[in-house]
Protein backbone atom coordinates (compact mmCIF):
# COMPACT_ATOMS: atom_id res chain seq x y z
CA UNK A 1 0.00 0.00 0.00
CA UNK A 2 1.20 3.49 -0.82
CA UNK A 3 2.28 5.86 1.95
CA UNK A 4 3.46 8.71 -0.31
CA UNK A 5 2.45 10.36 -3.59
CA UNK A 6 4.87 11.92 -6.09
CA UNK A 7 4.32 13.69 -9.38
CA UNK A 8 6.82 13.57 -12.20
CA UNK A 9 6.91 14.99 -15.69
CA UNK A 10 8.80 17.40 -17.92
CA UNK A 11 9.61 20.94 -16.74
CA UNK A 12 6.74 23.37 -17.17
CA UNK A 13 4.04 20.68 -17.50
CA UNK A 14 2.15 21.84 -14.40
CA UNK A 15 3.39 19.71 -11.49
CA UNK A 16 3.62 22.64 -9.07
CA UNK A 17 0.20 23.93 -10.16
CA UNK A 18 -1.28 20.49 -9.41
CA UNK A 19 0.48 20.38 -6.03
CA UNK A 20 -1.01 23.80 -5.19
CA UNK A 21 -4.53 22.68 -6.22
CA UNK A 22 -4.26 19.49 -4.13
CA UNK A 23 -2.94 21.53 -1.20
CA UNK A 24 -5.88 23.94 -1.39
CA UNK A 25 -8.39 21.08 -1.56
CA UNK A 26 -6.82 19.33 1.44
CA UNK A 27 -6.61 22.54 3.50
CA UNK A 28 -10.26 23.32 2.79
CA UNK A 29 -11.12 19.85 4.13
CA UNK A 30 -9.37 20.75 7.39
CA UNK A 31 -6.42 18.41 6.85
CA UNK A 32 -3.11 19.28 8.53
CA UNK A 33 -0.58 20.12 5.82
CA UNK A 34 2.83 21.76 5.73
CA UNK A 35 5.70 21.95 3.29
CA UNK A 36 7.02 24.06 0.46
CA UNK A 37 6.93 24.60 -3.27
CA UNK A 38 9.25 26.33 -5.70
CA UNK A 39 8.16 29.30 -7.73
CA UNK A 40 9.75 30.99 -10.74
CA UNK A 41 11.07 34.51 -10.24
CA UNK A 42 10.69 36.69 -13.33
CA UNK A 43 11.99 40.14 -14.12
CA UNK A 44 11.15 41.90 -17.35
CA UNK A 45 9.57 38.77 -18.80
CA UNK A 46 12.58 36.50 -18.27
CA UNK A 47 13.19 33.94 -15.57
CA UNK A 48 15.89 35.11 -13.17
CA UNK A 49 15.63 32.35 -10.60
CA UNK A 50 13.48 30.34 -8.24
CA UNK A 51 12.15 31.00 -4.75
CA UNK A 52 11.16 28.54 -2.04
CA UNK A 53 7.70 29.32 -0.67
CA UNK A 54 6.55 27.55 2.49
CA UNK A 55 2.88 26.77 3.07
CA UNK A 56 3.12 28.92 6.20
CA UNK A 57 3.90 31.93 3.99
CA UNK A 58 7.68 32.30 4.28
CA UNK A 59 9.68 32.93 1.12
CA UNK A 60 13.36 32.97 0.23
CA UNK A 61 15.67 32.52 -2.74
CA UNK A 62 16.50 29.02 -3.97
CA UNK A 63 18.55 30.18 -6.94
CA UNK A 64 19.34 33.17 -9.11
CA UNK A 65 20.91 33.66 -12.52
CA UNK A 66 24.59 34.39 -12.06
CA UNK A 67 26.17 37.01 -14.29
CA UNK A 68 29.55 36.31 -12.72
CA UNK A 69 31.30 33.33 -14.30
CA UNK A 70 34.22 33.39 -11.83
CA UNK A 71 33.62 31.58 -8.58
CA UNK A 72 35.28 33.23 -5.61
CA UNK A 73 33.72 30.88 -3.07
CA UNK A 74 32.19 27.42 -3.29
CA UNK A 75 29.11 27.81 -5.46
CA UNK A 76 26.45 25.27 -6.24
CA UNK A 77 25.34 25.72 -9.83
CA UNK A 78 22.72 24.21 -12.11
CA UNK A 79 23.13 25.67 -15.58
CA UNK A 80 23.02 29.43 -15.33
CA UNK A 81 21.62 29.36 -11.77
CA UNK A 82 23.56 29.66 -8.53
CA UNK A 83 21.83 27.84 -5.66
CA UNK A 84 21.45 29.70 -2.35
CA UNK A 85 21.89 26.70 -0.09
CA UNK A 86 21.84 28.73 3.15
CA UNK A 87 18.49 30.34 2.34
CA UNK A 88 17.01 27.01 1.17
CA UNK A 89 18.11 25.13 4.30
CA UNK A 90 16.95 27.88 6.68
CA UNK A 91 13.45 27.73 5.22
CA UNK A 92 13.01 24.02 4.56
CA UNK A 93 14.91 22.10 7.24
CA UNK A 94 13.00 23.40 10.30
CA UNK A 95 9.71 22.62 8.56
CA UNK A 96 10.83 19.06 7.65
CA UNK A 97 12.08 18.40 11.18
CA UNK A 98 8.84 19.76 12.63
CA UNK A 99 6.60 17.62 10.40
CA UNK A 100 8.41 14.50 11.64
CA UNK A 101 7.46 15.22 15.25
CA UNK A 102 3.98 15.00 16.63
CA UNK A 103 1.30 12.44 17.17
CA UNK A 104 0.61 9.58 14.82
CA UNK A 105 -3.10 9.87 15.61
CA UNK A 106 -3.69 11.78 12.40
CA UNK A 107 -1.20 11.59 9.58
CA UNK A 108 0.15 14.94 8.50
CA UNK A 109 0.79 15.76 4.88
CA UNK A 110 4.14 17.23 3.90
CA UNK A 111 4.50 18.92 0.49
CA UNK A 112 7.99 18.71 -1.01
CA UNK A 113 8.07 20.45 -4.39
CA UNK A 114 10.59 19.58 -5.54
CA UNK A 115 13.33 17.06 -5.01
CA UNK A 116 15.61 18.04 -7.88
CA UNK A 117 19.21 18.93 -8.70
CA UNK A 118 19.20 22.27 -6.88
CA UNK A 119 17.70 20.91 -3.68
CA UNK A 120 19.95 17.83 -3.70
CA UNK A 121 23.10 19.93 -3.11
CA UNK A 122 21.93 19.95 0.54
CA UNK A 123 22.98 16.83 2.44
CA UNK A 124 20.82 17.78 5.48
CA UNK A 125 17.82 18.07 3.09
CA UNK A 126 18.50 14.58 1.70
CA UNK A 127 18.65 13.17 5.26
CA UNK A 128 15.46 15.01 6.28
CA UNK A 129 13.57 13.72 3.22
CA UNK A 130 14.67 10.14 3.92
CA UNK A 131 13.56 10.48 7.57
CA UNK A 132 10.20 11.90 6.50
CA UNK A 133 9.66 9.04 4.01
CA UNK A 134 10.44 6.39 6.61
CA UNK A 135 8.49 8.05 9.45
CA UNK A 136 5.08 6.61 10.17
CA UNK A 137 3.08 9.75 10.79
CA UNK A 138 3.65 11.71 7.59
CA UNK A 139 2.37 11.39 4.03
CA UNK A 140 4.68 13.07 1.50
CA UNK A 141 3.13 14.76 -1.52
CA UNK A 142 6.06 15.71 -3.70
CA UNK A 143 7.51 16.20 -7.14
CA UNK A 144 10.55 14.60 -8.74
CA UNK A 145 12.08 15.27 -12.16
CA UNK A 146 11.83 12.82 -15.02
CA UNK A 147 15.03 10.82 -15.53
CA UNK A 148 17.44 12.80 -17.72
CA UNK A 149 21.21 12.51 -17.88
CA UNK A 150 22.98 11.25 -14.77
CA UNK A 151 20.51 9.64 -12.34
CA UNK A 152 19.91 11.50 -9.08
CA UNK A 153 20.32 8.96 -6.26
CA UNK A 154 17.51 10.15 -3.98
CA UNK A 155 15.11 10.61 -6.91
CA UNK A 156 15.73 7.05 -8.13
CA UNK A 157 15.43 5.77 -4.55
CA UNK A 158 12.00 7.45 -4.25
CA UNK A 159 10.87 6.26 -7.67
CA UNK A 160 11.69 2.63 -6.78
CA UNK A 161 10.15 2.63 -3.28
CA UNK A 162 7.28 0.19 -2.91
CA UNK A 163 5.36 2.63 -0.67
CA UNK A 164 5.37 5.45 -3.26
CA UNK A 165 2.72 6.05 -5.93
CA UNK A 166 4.14 8.07 -8.84
CA UNK A 167 1.87 9.99 -11.20
CA UNK A 168 3.26 10.93 -14.60
CA UNK A 169 1.94 14.40 -15.43
CA UNK A 170 1.60 15.33 -19.10
CA UNK A 171 -0.06 18.12 -21.04
CA UNK A 172 -2.74 15.60 -21.99
CA UNK A 173 -3.66 14.49 -18.46
CA UNK A 174 -2.79 17.47 -16.22
CA UNK A 175 -6.37 18.79 -16.22
CA UNK A 176 -7.97 15.42 -15.49
CA UNK A 177 -5.54 13.90 -12.98
CA UNK A 178 -6.35 16.10 -9.94
CA UNK A 179 -9.06 13.82 -8.48
CA UNK A 180 -6.82 10.75 -8.86
CA UNK A 181 -4.00 12.50 -6.94
CA UNK A 182 -6.41 13.64 -4.20
CA UNK A 183 -7.81 10.10 -3.87
CA UNK A 184 -4.28 8.66 -3.65
CA UNK A 185 -3.28 11.13 -0.92
CA UNK A 186 -6.51 10.39 1.01
CA UNK A 187 -5.86 6.63 0.85
CA UNK A 188 -2.28 7.17 2.13
CA UNK A 189 -3.70 8.89 5.21
CA UNK A 190 -5.72 5.84 6.22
Amino acid sequence: MSKHVFLTGPPGVGKTTLIQKVTQALKSSGISIDGFYTEEVREGGRRTGFDVVTLSGKRGPLSRVSSDSSTSRREYRVGQYVVDLVSFEQLVLPMLRNVNHGSDAEKKICVIDEIGKMELFSQPFIQAVRQTLTGSGTVVLGTIPIPKGKPLDLVEEIRSRKDVKVFNVSKENRNSILQDILAAVESCRK
